[in-house]
């Protein structure tokens, strides 16, 4: 990502070279305000953090994350819950009387005859009558009982409980919850510091960019003033019978090849103020006011920045991620283990209970699973493969962000050196410009070797800012990539070469 922004950077610098050869025609292009409010990059930077839909996101599912994280903390309590219940109902019972009436009637019959004897002699054959005649109606009196005796009954009933369930031991399930929960925290985390450097890096680009458009249409407005005085003057000269009327069809054209390369840097110079607004959600057009930098003196070795490799969000992320399998594979084998609750209910309403409710109850459960039908062994293992797929994407992602931090610290030391040399070559142009000018006054040089003169001056120019605008932003992805973009403010204020005027 770092290295096709540089390559759009560099392509947009380099946009002078292509536009003049193919440019056909002039066209009238809405001018940018020159009253347009200017922010530093500071100011910008702190705007972005206030403005910045994706990093308010970010915040979002951070504190989403963290609350998820803390809901798990509860889950060795008791869970509580309270229930009511409305139930109509009807109960029939039968219950078989035919032995204990036949056990009623033999002892009636027992009783009976054995009841004379306890009378004096003389009552004895009274009282037998009587017996004899009442033990021969007990078939009759019993005869009426029936067999069975059925009883039903029909209720409504309102049946609050009050429940409680308890974890005591789940093999270890809890704990890997609140661990893998604990991770998604550190994964979110990482998402939004790596997120938030991203924006700083995208900051760097629309806000540098922005100046790099301002110099190129100040450059390329110089260069059509600087043609337009030639062009002036060579028709100067073609009157006084100086030079001939061809070389100054030859200027002409090169003037008018440098109109519209004006007119294309001032349109490059209206859109990235346009996106330096949107970026910054300002509702009119914005400018930078911190130059395009460099800082002469080379950066710190590169083995610094390596240094910050484990706090670099894509590996805090990676870590996150192995931490988080490995707390399912912790919890792929709590299935193994057997659980343990302790439970509870409480009938709030005895008066309607039914006759088999209790008025309270009070347990422990002990499960274990002896089979299942999603097989465990596998679960396990597809459990401990993620667990190496995500070490391995941990190792990777070091030696990747390894390889960016030393790529990006050598764009960086390359833009320098390159913005350095061209010191010497913007001299050397400059000059050269100087002689061509005054072997053409004096009608000893062509006018091509005047535009050629022009043309090189003005690649050399557009070159230094390319390379300015490559050190700074080369310089946001070197310190993006370890994680250290807040000390681009650092290097920023350390820089002693500064595009403030166009030289």
């Amino acid at each position: 990502m770092m290295r096709a922004d540089l390559q759009h950077a560099i392509g947009a610098a380099m946009l002078l070279l292509v536009v003049w050869p193919q440019s056909a025609g002039a066209q009238e292009v809405p001018a940018t305000q020159e009253n347009a409010p200017a922010v530093t990059f500071d100011a910008a930077l702190a705007r972005l953090d206030a403005t910045s839909p994706g990093l308010a996101g970010e915040e979002h599912s951070v504190r989403a994350s963290e609350l998820l994280a803390d809901a798990t903390r509860t889950l060795r309590r008791p869970t509580v819950t309270a229930s009511a219940s409305l139930i109509e109902y009807q109960k029939t019972l039968g219950v078989d009387i035919s032995g204990p009436r036949d056990n009623a009637e033999n002892a009636t019959s027992d009783f009976l005859t054995q009841l004379p004897g306890q009378f004096p002699p003389g009552l004895q054959q009274i009282v037998g009558d009587v017996t004899q005649r009442f033990g021969a109606a007990l078939p009759a009196i019993f005869g009426q009982i029936p067999d069975t005796f059925e009883f039903q009954t029909r209720d409504t009933v309102f049946r609050p409980t009050i429940s409680a369930a308890m974890p005591i031991y789940t093999g270890g399930a809890i704990g890997a919850v609140q661990d893998g929960a604990d991770a998604a925290v550190g994964v979110a985390r990482a998402k939004q510091a790596g997120g938030r450097d991203l924006s700083r890096v995208d900051l760097v680009k629309t806000y540098f960019g922005q100046q790099v458009a301002v110099q190129l249409a100040r450059s390329t407005r110089e260069t059509l003033e600087s043609f337009d005085r030639h062009l002036s003057d060579a028709i100067k000269l073609e009157e006084n019978g100086f030079i001939p009327h061809a070389r100054v069809l030859q200027v002409q054209v090169a003037r008018d090849a440098a109109q519209r390369a004006y007119e294309r840097a001032r349109l490059e110079e209206a859109t990235a103020t346009d996106e330096l607004a949107r970026l910054l959600d300002h509702p009119g057009e914005i400018s930078a006011a911190t130059p395009l930098f460099v800082r002469s003196m080379p950066l710190p070795p590169v083995e610094t920045f390596i240094a910050s490799v484990d706090s670099t969000p894509q590996v805090r992320g990676g870590d996150a991620a192995y931490e988080i399998a490995d707390a399912g594979v912790d919890l792929a084998r709590s299935r193994y283990l057997p659980q343990a609750f302790a439970f509870g209910s409480y009938n709030a309403n005895r008066d309607s209970a039914l006759p088999v409710d209790p008025d309270w109850i009070a347990g422990v459960t002990l499960r274990f699973t002896l089979m299942s039908g999603f097989d465990r062994r596998r679960t396990l293992d597809a459990a401990l493969e993620r667990e190496r797929a995500a070490a391995d994407a941990a190792a990777q992602t070091r030696r990747d962000v390894t390889g960016q931090i030393v790529r990006a610290w050598n764009m960086v030391e390359t833009a320098r050196r390159s913005f350095l040399l061209l010191d010497s070559n913007l001299a050397a142009a400059q000059e050269n410009l100087r002689v061509q000018q005054l072997s053409f006054a004096a009608g000893e040089a062509p006018s091509s070797a005047l535009v050629d003169a022009e043309a090189i001056l003005a690649t050399t120019k557009t070159q230094r800012i390319a390379a300015a605008y490559e050190y700074d932003l080369a310089l946001a992805g070197l310190l993006a990539a370890s994680h250290r973009v807040d000390e681009f403010g650092t290097f920023l204020a350390q820089a002693d070469r500064r595009l403030e005027d166009y030289e």
